[in-house]
């Protein structure tokens, strides 16, 4: 999430400094929510994981998160979706399904029918490359209105035609019922930099940093430093003020963002004091209540990460995988600070420690690319689709893996295979008919899925721990920690749960939308 608040931030910087600055303080009196018993709140605290937790909270240092733990349930090994990036992430917990129903295939992409990059929001200069207005129309309103299918319903979008409300704090992706304005910059519309305003559907309760907010107390941490309200006390206060308000409904989703941040700093296992500073926040929250034994009887909490991180070595040179310089001798790459041109041949689009290789010529063979690409053994693998077939390569590996969905061979989520070849590549054990997963949980129907996302003739490539994918003005890490990868470093995240005794049907995000929702519908 960290790289999409980037260009949030740089957004409303210079709509403040052309407008002046105006919080968009909205009236809740006016807002009409019926009390739901038992409301659901889900906080999602951005690059929380199982052990740098645990650490924190054997320390003293996470009260609040030991409380509910202790109160509840502790699940440390939820499968995250694939890519490993916050928006894909969302979209499938918002949506219960992978990113070949939701269609957000990560945070940079390729749009075939636009032949375009779209970006929601990575590293400043690749944005200006690729044209701030653009990022800004990706961002603020394709990401929600144009790119997440119609054809999946949010769980917002669902709670509504039940009669019941929602509410999303600081959430990337939120489509909802709603009609609401964002007002941008009518000088800069005039500049043709940004529309002037947006036409966007939300939840009944929708709070989006300084563009759109409940509490006026918050217009204090709405401030440029304190990156216009996107950050861990904007969101414990808009949550507070629903609580003190009798506002709740019956869901809420509540984003933290701050720790991924210290996290991509710091590396995977050193930010513990980042914990201990989204706890303060999680403390608040609670303090709302007479007391916080009185909290955990008034709703059911939820507190989950959406992605684990993996090092990045300290070593620029061998740390960064450059794909244009690894395949610049042997094609014509697309150059992003231009518009694809007639004789580029590939495009590249990097989402941290993931990356999909475009193939633009009709007269090359995606194998012919990944076996340049079979070299390095920096990457986890390389995997494309051939008709219904997945075939997935690997350096080191002389055979290929081939899969396909309908096989004799189910895993534990009742997913059924066909799988053929070296199983190796992706760690599968195959026993009587049954897969087991290991370094890469449910990797099988993660990558199908993600080959099968959007349009387009594309392979995957995927990192080991210790390594990320560098482009021209991409963001880096060096000595510090990066997600996009299936791995498992990449992809398990903890999860917290009170108030109920029910568990999802599978430890997975993409499980937990049917999960939800009956826990959300049980106020009707």
């Amino acid at each position: 999430m960290l790289y999409v608040l980037i260009i949030i931030i740089v957004v409303l910087a210079i709509i403040f400094l052309i407008r002046g600055f105006r919080p968009a303080n909205q009236s809740l009196e006016q807002k009409h929510v019926t009390k739901t018993e038992n409301p659901v709140i889900l906080l999602i605290i951005d690059s929380l994981m199982a052990e740098p937790l645990q650490n924190a909270i054997k320390e003293g240092r996470a009260p609040a998160l030991k409380y509910l733990t202790d109160q509840g349930h502790y699940y440390p090994n939820i499968i995250s979706s694939y890519p490993t990036m916050s928006v894909t992430i969302d979209s499938s917990l918002l949506t219960g399904t992978y990113s070949d129903k939701h269609r957000i295939p990560g945070l940079v992409w390729y749009d075939e029918k636009e032949k375009r990059l779209v970006n929601y929001g990575s590293a400043k200069e690749e944005v200006l490359k690729l044209g701030i207005k653009h990022v800004i129309e990706d961002s603020f309103y394709h990401l929600n209105h144009s790119h997440l299918s119609r054809d999946v319903k949010t769980i917002h979008e669902i709670l509504a035609i039940k009669g019941l409300e929602s509410a999303s704090i600081n959430a990337l992706v939120y489509r909802g019922n709603e009609k609401q304005q964002l007002k941008l910059s009518k000088l800069l519309s005039k500049l043709d930099m940004m529309p002037e305003s947006l036409q966007i559907e939300t939840p009944a309760l929708f709070s989006y940093g300084a563009l759109a907010q409940f509490s006026p107390v918050n217009n204090q941490n709405t401030q440029l430093w304190e990156r216009y309200g996107f950050n861990d006390k904007f969101t414990a206060q808009e949550l507070k003020y629903l609580i003190q308000n009798g506002k709740l409904p019956a869901f809420t989703i509540a984003y933290f963002p701050d720790l991924d941040k210290n996290v991509h700093e710091k590396g995977p296992m050193n930010h513990i004091d980042s914990i201990e500073k989204t706890d303060k926040q999680i403390q608040e929250v609670l303090n709302a209540y007479e007391s916080w034994e009185e909290a955990l009887q008034s709703a059911i909490w939820i507190v989950m990460g959406d992605s684990g991180q993996a090092n990045v070595g300290q070593d620029k040179t061998n740390s960064f995988i450059h794909l244009n310089e690894m395949l610049e001798s042997h094609y014509k790459i697309y150059n992003i600070a231009e518009p694809v041109k007639g004789d580029d041949q590939i495009v590249i689009g990097h989402n941290e420690r993931m990356a999909f290789i475009y193939n633009l010529d009709p007269n090359i063979k995606l194998e012919e690319i990944a076996s340049h690409l079979q070299q390095d053994d920096r990457m986890n693998w390389i995997a494309w689709k051939s008709g219904p077939n997945v075939h997935v390569a690997a350096s080191g590996h002389k055979e290929k893996l081939t899969f396909r969905p309908n096989g004799d061979f189910k895993d534990q989520y009742g997913q059924s295979w066909l799988v053929n070849g070296d199983y190796s590549i992706l760690d599968l054990s195959l026993t009587n008919h049954q897969i087991e997963y290991g370094t890469y949980p449910d990797a099988l129907a993660r990558l199908h899925s993600s080959l099968h996302s959007h349009s387009g003739n594309y392979l995957v490539v995927d990192a080991k721990p210790g390594f990320e994918f560098a482009g021209d003005g991409t963001p880096v890490h060096p000595g510090g920690a990066a997600h996009g990868s299936m791995h498992k470093q990449d992809s398990l995240i903890p999860m917290i749960v009170t108030g109920t005794e029910t568990k999802p049907k599978h430890l997975r995000i993409v499980d937990l939308y049917p999960w939800i929702m009956k826990l959300a519908k049980k106020g009707e």
